[in-house]
């Protein structure tokens, strides 16, 4: 293969969203040189809505960022369930109001990437972030080095890192050279369309709401702080259906824009006194629909000096809000293990010990829908128990099992509270050397 010039680099960052950009922030906080390589020619604020559980907001303030991402995000208070009549089956407080010492943030993903990238421009400098490079492959060296492969306008560039970390993505090349056979993401049925529209306040102004169905769900959160002068906020919203995943996906592209038509009639009569859902979606600027997919897990993140993190690792269904908030922990993870092992295959290795065996099965856990599964416990009770209302009392589903299967969702995502709460830095505050 042709390489026209060879350079090196401490870290090597495949890939500029959450992930990598997190990852630089954190080689800076611990001293290390680092250098991300993003596909795109020039990063733009992309996406929809996303929410940061505490575990990943405790990381953002220990980085410095806390006022920045209060400026851009909404601090969840609520988390909700509601059968398809609109009746809670649950819900509770989040971040501060459930007790945590950190927020959980509502924020457009687009948004957050473009704090990240403006704090890694101000903290390493303009050059720390280099567009236009899309890796192709990487290539062990025998001094334990890794040489990463990027394809560019102009051919491909050879870079040398002690390490290179693969942040590149759903489809990952770095995590396609470690497993070839491995084919497309996995298609469960599932469809989403998502979207943003402006809107009056719902339930405490600041909730996740969830309503609908195992086979049909509509969820809704916002993304901003109502405006003072009209009262209206941005509201991100998720309409879901369900099909056969055995008849294949029916589209070429896998997240394309596309008109309401294609789904807006499932929900025309999901009408309630506190959310309109078709008036919602007719609300929206653009609509943007995709298959909701994961990957299998996988037995190892690390070949050599290259590790995979975020969703190069482990992508996962949506249902527990827990990419993005994964992603940035990853990197933290992987900080922690640099300053006690080195820049090296040590390190690596030690991050993938730390998280692979848990996030293998948050994985799973997410595949079987993750806290929404509460709804399927209350559909599968009702079909036992024909006419019976959750207004029966606990005698359809008891408070105490729920609150039992939250807490163990959350321990098994990372953010159970008075674990998180207790737990230390990641990245100590006094870090040798610095």
């Amino acid at each position: 293969m042709y390489r026209p010039c060879v350079e090196r680099v401490d870290v090597l960052i495949a890939g500029g969203g959450i992930a990598g950009l997190a990852m630089a922030l954190t080689c800076h906080e611990i001293g290390v040189e680092a250098t991300v390589y993003e596909s795109a020619r020039a990063l733009r604020p992309i996406g929809v809505g996303i929410n940061l559980q505490p575990n990943a907001v405790r990381e953002l303030h220990d980085m410095g960022l806390a006022g920045e991402l209060a400026a851009i995000g909404v601090p969840t208070r609520e988390w909700a369930l509601a059968e398809r009549n609109g009746r809670d089956v649950w819900s509770e407080p989040r971040g501060l109001a459930a007790g945590y010492r950190w927020p959980q943030f509502s924020v457009h993903r687009g948004r957050l990437q473009m704090m990240l990238y403006d704090a890694v421009c101000d903290r390493l400098g303009p050059d720390a972030v280099v567009t236009g490079h899309r890796l192709a492959g990487y290539e062990s060296e025998a001094s334990g080095a890794t040489t990463a492969l990027f394809e560019t306008d102009t051919g491909t560039s050879a870079i040398e890192g002690q390490v290179l970390i693969g942040a590149d993505g759903l489809r990952s090349a770095a995590r396609a050279q470690m497993y070839p056979e491995e084919g497309e993401p996995l298609w469960g049925g599932a469809v989403l369309w998502r979207g943003t529209a402006e809107g009056l306040p719902i339930r405490t102004g600041a909730s996740f709401v969830l309503v609908g169905t195992m086979e049909q769900r509509f969820v809704t959160y916002p993304i901003s702080s109502p405006d003072p002068v009209t009262g209206l906020q941005t509201h991100n919203w998720i309409a879901e259906l369900t099909f056969d995943p055995a008849d294949g996906w029916r589209r070429s592209d896998w997240n394309t824009r596309v008109g309401i038509g294609d789904f807006i009639d499932a929900f025309a009569d999901w009408r309630y006194d506190w959310l309109d859902v078709p008036a919602m979606i007719r609300d929206a600027d653009e609509v943007f629909e995709y298959p909701m997919v994961d990957r299998d897990p996988v037995a190892r993140w690390v070949d050599g000096s290259t590790a995979l993190i975020g969703d190069a690792a482990h992508v996962m269904y949506p249902v527990g809000s827990n990419g993005a908030s994964q992603a940035i922990v990853d990197a933290r993870v992987v900080g922690r293990e640099i300053l006690t092992h080195g820049v090296g295959v040590d390190a690596l290795l030690a991050y993938e010990s730390a998280l692979l065996d848990d996030m293998s099965a948050l994985v799973l856990r997410n595949r079987g829908a993750g806290p929404i599964s509460i709804l399927g416990i209350v559909e599968e009770r009702r079909r036992d128990s024909p006419g019976a209302t959750l207004d029966d009392g606990d005698d359809l589903i008891p408070r105490g099992e729920i609150e039992e299967f939250m807490a163990g969702y959350k321990a098994a995502a990372g953010f159970a509270i008075e674990e998180l709460n207790a737990a230390p830095r990641t990245i100590p505050l006094s870090v040798p050397g610095r």
